[in-house]
């Protein structure tokens, strides 16, 4: 389960996805990308594996979702790292839990906001999951 401040952080990045009209960007540019660099946008998804103080994501349910969920809607490429996350609940004590962050790059008009939305939705319905943090930046990078 997320902290709280997790859902305030998500529901930014959901009302200002939801104020865009199709074909219109909803993230500022970068200004000028260096040389031998291009723009892109950058998606983050925090996954946590817990639901209250019980993993309910194993490795192999996480293996199967990346493979079922996330591979098809990105071929292209993603990374995948091991994260523990923590944070301070109502009652002050600090819950602690291991969590996956998934980290894709697309083309800046591409469709990766729809992608990431029916990832998180597939993630919360598969897993009984409150939340999935996702954060949104456009940056610049090279291959």
């Amino acid at each position: 389960m997320l902290p709280h401040w997790c859902f305030r952080l998500a529901a930014v990045t959901v009302i200002l996805a939801a104020g865009h009209l199709p074909g219109t960007r909803v993230y500022a540019d970068v200004e000028g990308c260096p040389a031998g660099t291009g723009q892109f946008t950058e998606y983050r998804l925090y996954f946590g594996r817990n639901q209250a103080d019980a993993e309910v994501v194993s490795d192999k349910a996480w293996n199967a979702f990346l493979a079922n969920e996330i591979t098809p809607r990105f071929p292209a490429g993603l990374t995948v790292l091991d994260a523990a996350g923590q944070w301070r609940d109502s009652a002050g004590s600090i819950i602690r839990e291991k969590s996956k962050l998934v980290v894709i790059l697309t083309g800046v008009d591409d469709a990766g906001l729809l992608r990431t939305d029916q990832i998180v939705q597939a993630y919360k319905d598969m897993f009984a999951q409150k939340a999935v943090l996702r954060t949104v930046a456009t940056v610049c990078a090279s291959f």
